[in-house]
């Protein structure tokens, strides 16, 4: 098992920044590749980001590429996402996922471990 707990979401008006922390506990985090997903109310779980177990791959979706930064820090046990030049779409519930293989997807089927998630909210 692994234990997920994002941490960081809150309020921030368009244009701000926010940093997403996940920490993990259990079985070695630096097995696992690392994959953030948001949903919005009323919509699916979409993939976000994701990382390599060494983080030397990162991965992103088309809506957040240049704006969104996925990193780990491995000694820490510890996911990030940093959000720059938030948009009110961006709003959702943002859930960290760690996937046992070595290359990591953008379904959320794949992923066999979940945070509870953090909200993030942005205003216009």
């Amino acid at each position: 098992q692994v234990q997920l707990v994002e941490s960081g979401g809150g309020l921030v008006q368009a244009g701000g920044s926010l940093r997403l922390s996940c920490a993990a506990s259990g079985r070695t985090f630096r097995n696992y590749a690392m994959g953030w997903f948001r949903q919005a109310p009323g919509k699916k779980r979409d993939f976000v980001a994701a990382i390599t177990w060494s983080g030397g791959n990162t991965y992103y979706a088309d809506s957040v590429k240049g704006r969104f930064t996925i990193s780990r820090d491995n000694a820490k046990n510890t996911l990030y996402l940093q959000m720059n030049s938030l948009k009110p779409e961006d709003t959702a519930v943002y859930y960290c996922a760690a996937d046992a293989r070595p290359t990591p997807t953008t379904r959320s089927g794949n992923y066999e471990f979940w945070g509870q998630g953090t909200q993030v909210t942005v205003s216009s």
